[in-house]
């Protein structure tokens, strides 16, 4: 079996756990036995562009006419039997299903956000839940809040592209759903149940977990729906021990300014998947404060895996990735404070717990021997 994996990496100035999980899943894909033939392309390559593609780029997100012509080639040249698509935005365009489906390819696409209604993809603006576009023929709210990259011209571009490819995307021969949250997503989206499979990511097992640390960490993207905000209000009210934060974002300073402040603070900066592993082994519970409805933070993965249990927000697909291996509270500043001495004293109890959950859930051969029947059912 031949398969088209296309995904348009983010910026590696924005590190992205979607690009990680990407490239983990064509590693597990190939060990299985599939051929993989990639069709990436990346944010970095914008600034390298030549002035003709680059004065194209404000409409890519419709049509992205040069991927378009690169993948009907590739097609032609390798034969493929279906097209795995990830993120679409901005150099591939969703229109790739259309071209791929002409060319008589089954589409499979994995949901990482709520980009089929919200320009963001989100459903997060101004430091608060927002689904003021869902249900809309146009979603104009995000060209009146600026949604897509602040600007009110580019947001513009995204709510056309939102609405032209409405159709585009009800028209993709399978979903893949990170969890039930999006599939429920997908379901109000006008998705029928029969193209839609649950299929949470995989990540590699990092060997027998360590004996547990002391204290939390916190390693995702340093900004407000991440959560970091929410969290240092939570930890002045109850501090428990050592918080350590590893990360980049737009919110640094606060966690700098955290670490300068308090000795039981400390900021990692920036860290690798090596560095986020040798923090988790430090400390004895991860947290994931998310104010958003998170689709699937790969850092939970990474701490179950570890034997590391989860203390979370109750939004997204946060409680059923923790299930029984953590906690999973309110988004506010109370119920988190709360929860802090809880985790830290339930934390031995739970290790053994949180590691038996990512084997039995979350290694990578069960989940790509899902995703390969998949892959079976729409090729015959």
């Amino acid at each position: 079996m031949k398969v088209v994996v296309a995904h348009n990496r983010y910026s590696s100035a924005q590190p992205s756990g979607e690009n990680t999980i990407v490239d983990a899943e064509i590693v597990q894909l190939r060990d299985a036995g599939v051929e993989v033939v990639p069709f990436l392309r990346s944010s970095d390559e914008i600034a390298a562009l030549p002035a003709a593609q680059k004065a194209l780029l404000p409409v890519s997100p419709i049509r992205a006419a040069p991927a378009q012509a690169a993948l009907r080639e590739l097609i032609r040249t390798e034969k493929p039997d279906l097209l795995h698509l990830h993120n679409p935005y901005p150099l591939i365009s969703p229109w790739i299903v259309r071209t791929a489906q002409a060319h008589g390819l089954p589409v499979v696409h994995t949901v990482h956000n709520y980009r089929q209604v919200c320009a963001n993809g989100l459903y997060f603006r101004d430091g608060h839940v927002c689904q003021d576009c869902k249900g809309r023929a146009f979603p104009l709210p995000a060209v009146v809040h600026s949604c897509y990259r602040g600007s009110k011209a580019q947001s513009v571009v995204m709510a056309t592209a939102l609405t032209v490819h409405r159709g585009t995307w009800r028209g993709v021969d399978r979903y893949l759903a990170l969890t039930e949250a999006i599939a429920a997503h997908l379901r109000e989206f006008g998705i029928p149940d029969d193209r839609i499979t649950v299929k949470p990511n995989a990540i590699a097992d990092p060997g027998p977990p360590a004996p547990l640390g002391e204290g939390f960490l916190f390693a995702a993207r340093l900004s407000a729906e991440k959560g970091l905000p929410l969290l240092l209000d939570a930890w002045a009210r109850q501090p428990a021990g050592t918080l350590r934060i590893a990360g980049d974002g737009p919110l640094r300073g606060l966690a700098e300014a955290a670490a300068a402040e308090r000795a039981d603070v400390v900021y990692l900066g920036p860290q690798d998947q090596a560095g986020v592993r040798a923090a988790m082994r430090d400390s004895a519970v991860v947290l994931v404060p998310s104010t958003w409805h998170d689709v699937l933070p790969t850092v939970i993965l990474e701490a179950l895996a570890a034997g590391r249990p989860v203390l979370g927000t109750d939004l997204g697909g946060i409680p059923s990735l923790v299930g029984d291996a953590g906690w999973t509270v309110p988004p506010t500043a109370d119920a988190v404070a709360a929860a802090l001495p809880v985790a830290r004293a339930g934390a031995p109890e739970l290790a053994a717990r949180a590691r038996k959950r990512y084997e039995s859930t979350f290694t990578p051969e069960l989940i790509t021997t899902r995703l390969v029947q998949v892959y079976r059912a729409l090729t015959g």
